[in-house]
């Protein structure tokens, strides 16, 4: 089942994206799609509803990101084993966590805005996981059954506010429209294992970023056990979990950065494309 959220003039709508992938409205059935229809009840609900019966949306709607509300918004740093050694950094002992305003998330296709200062913008096409059921010290063999499902993530970085600012990787990671989610909550049995899926990214038609969520240092499970015993997980909290090569930050024999103008696309094996414009805050 793919979920997601849609805008018809000022409001966001619930909805599903049907087998022909035309979106379905679910606005008779939930009143959104946030942490509070994410267990797996709530999902066995609406996966029971026949999306023939559901009114379609016309045309082709303007998406919004495909979780509302999230509570929290946490990242895994360098959780890729050729990511770390493009950026000649030994691979680290426990998962790097940092966070991400949740006021950084966007729409899969929303325009990404450089902020006032930035020379350093970056791409960075991850595996987002979406919290179903709260998760409080969970080991490891049973983190999967927390997850309600998967999205495409963009980690927008402006690198030099992340690194030269004095501080955490947050204040890099969190710049307004720095978190496009989508196109759409892919729940967790369309997935059968996470570790098993190609990520791309494009910039301007040419191809960055090519990896796998197998050549991750740590696995989803691994990062969800392991952040459940520093904090509960809740129901629609979203986890980015690293990216693999490709970063403009290390691209030779000089970095190249994003610029007004540049159009990204990001694909996950499964799980849909995201493309997005660039363009300088006003």
């Amino acid at each position: 089942m793919k979920l997601l959220r849609y805008r018809i003039g000022g409001d966001v709508r619930p909805g599903l994206l049907d087998s022909a992938g035309a979106v379905r409205d679910l606005s008779a059935h939930v009143p959104d799609i946030t942490g509070a229809v994410l267990d797996d009840a709530a999902l066995a609900r609406l996966a029971a509803l026949d999306p023939q019966t559901l009114p379609l949306v016309p045309g082709t709607p303007d998406l919004a990101p495909c979780v509302g509300q999230p509570g929290k918004f946490l990242g895994i740093g360098l959780n890729y084993t050729d990511h770390a050694e493009e950026m000649g950094m030994a691979l680290p002992e426990h998962p790097i966590l940092f966070l991400k305003a949740t006021s950084s998330i966007t729409g899969a296709n929303d325009d990404v805005i450089l902020p006032r200062g930035s020379v350093a913008s970056d791409w960075e096409v991850e595996l987002g996981v979406v919290i179903g059921t709260a998760a409080k010290y969970v080991p490891e063999t049973e983190a999967l059954n927390h997850v309600a499902g998967y999205c495409v993530i963009n980690d927008v970085s402006e690198r030099d506010f992340q690194t030269k600012l004095t501080g955490q990787w947050t204040k890099g990671k969190s710049c307004d429209t720095f978190g496009p989610l989508g196109p759409w909550l892919v729940t967790r049995d369309e997935v059968p294992d996470p570790q098993a899926l190609w990520l791309t990214c494009d910039v301007n038609g040419e191809r960055r970023q090519t990896g796998s969520t197998r050549t991750m240092v740590f696995t989803v499970a691994q990062i969800i056990a392991h952040l459940s015993q520093l904090m509960t997980l809740h129901p629609g909290d979203v986890i980015a979990t690293g990216t693999p090569p490709g970063v403009g930050m290390g691209i030779k024999p000089a970095p190249v950065y994003l610029k007004p103008g540049d159009v990204m696309r990001l694909e996950i094996e499964g799980l849909g494309v995201q493309t997005q414009t660039v363009r300088a805050d006003s």
